[in-house]
């Protein structure tokens, strides 16, 4: 642990087996939290703490104009023992790309990857015991000026929580391509991981749930045609055996795990395009029996099947992921990789 790092261990830690083993996810938190404060132009001394409340302005800036940020990922626990941390680099560099589009002050490494470290190694025993779970890890950023005015915040906190987390989804995922509302536009914030993207996504969210599913397609914003992510996920499809994704371009978050999947696909020689998709080529691939299977893909589920599509007055189901399948393959491999029982050749995994 960094010792650079002051620790107020908790007087009365709150971990069962129980409690960590059966909690939903994102419902418990573990015993401690990072804190850092932003003021006079510079971060102060980051700190954990045991988790509780904690004092904030009466209506911080946030509220007001939306300065808020979050990242997400995860620690895993390796074979033979120990804990380490998937792709933190990866996170920490996308966290300060999001301050840049936002207007906030950057996150230095000391402060979110140290600290990132820290909080693991203290709390490392809150991963429950289930195969296949890990440490999830939400670094949040937010405006805490006091003083109205639309501007940039010149205060400001970053918070890091921890939470058990098993499986995210139990089976395939359900869902409704999204005409009425949209989710991001070329110049938008689209590609940056702020909270008003979320909040915008959930009306669209609940009506697609009132109608038997679990969240929506998206589409794209001109055009309302080509698809662009599955709910709060990246999507990809496997057609003829090659694994299309829609392209990066500042309407869409540039994953991290779909990053490492599709490394993992080229590195096994599996063909991978990421192109624009029209919805209407995905309901013609699946008539064609070319459509082979269809994913989110995301930190929280890794990879969660597309079970039923629903787009206007047509709907299939889409075959599932099988594991001798490209994407079956690929996350057995990302899972051993991150569990510590494959060769991490990218370096991606750091130990605490």
């Amino acid at each position: 642990m960094p010792a650079t790092i002051p620790v107020t261990r908790t007087s009365a830690s709150r971990l069962t087996p129980q409690l960590r083993d059966t909690a939903p996810f994102g419902a418990v938190f573990s015993d401690h939290v990072l804190v850092s404060d932003f003021a006079d132009g510079q971060w102060g001394e980051p700190r954990i703490v045991p988790y509780g409340p904690q004092a904030l302005p009466v209506a911080p800036a946030v509220a007001h104009y939306g300065q808020g940020i979050f990242e997400g990922l995860k620690a895993y626990p390796q074979e033979g023992g120990g804990v380490a941390v998937f792709r933190v680099d990866a996170n920490h560099a996308r966290m300060n790309r999001t301050t840049a589009r936002m207007a906030m002050p950057e996150i230095p490494a000391s402060i979110f990857i140290d600290g990132t470290l820290a909080l693991v190694a203290l709390d490392r025993d809150w991963i429950p015991a289930t195969p296949g779970s890990a440490l999830y890890i939400r670094p949040v950023m937010f405006a805490t000026g006091e003083p109205l005015g639309v501007r940039p915040s010149d205060h400001y906190r970053f918070v890091i929580e921890t939470c058990p987390s098993g499986p995210y989804f139990s089976g395939a995922v359900d869902l409704l391509a999204e005409e009425t509302y949209v989710r991001a536009f070329p110049g938008g914030t689209g590609e940056a991981k702020c909270a008003g993207n979320y909040a915008g996504s959930l009306v669209a969210a609940r009506e697609a749930q009132a109608r038997g599913f679990h969240n929506v397609i998206w589409l794209d914003g001109i055009e309302r045609r080509y698809v662009e992510e599955a709910g709060l996920m990246n999507i990809v499809f496997v057609i003829d055996g090659t694994v299309v994704t829609p392209p990066l371009g500042g309407t869409i978050l540039p994953g991290i795990t779909r990053a490492s999947i599709l490394t993992l696909l080229r590195d096994a020689g599996v063909p991978v395009e990421e192109r624009r998709i029209a919805i209407d080529e995905v309901f013609e691939a699946h008539a064609a029996g070319r459509l082979h299977a269809a994913a989110g893909v995301g930190t929280a589920a890794t990879i969660a099947p597309i079970g039923r599509l629903r787009h206007r007055d047509r709907e299939i189901v889409v075959a599932p992921i099988t594991p001798e399948s490209p994407l079956g393959r690929v996350g057995a491999e990302l899972e051993a990789i991150r569990t510590g029982k494959a060769p991490d050749r990218h370096a991606w995994m750091r130990a605490v």
